[in-house]
């Protein structure tokens, strides 16, 4: 039962933790990068932002 109710509260705040982060690529994201420092990004995000921000 502990192991249950263990596993519903990561689902949940798993959930809750992505639903509250914007779109890659949209300009709520593109926003939030820019506030971001550049060092903080990773490769990833660092091209996803030069392919949805800058190329658009």
């Amino acid at each position: 039962m502990k192991k249950m109710i263990e596993i519903s509260l990561f689902t949940f705040t798993l959930l809750f933790v992505t639903g509250c982060s914007p779109k890659v690529g949209s300009d709520d994201w593109c926003t939030d990068m820019k506030e971001k420092e550049k060092g903080e990004w990773t490769v990833t995000q660092a091209g996803d932002f030069a392919k949805h921000c800058l190329l658009k």
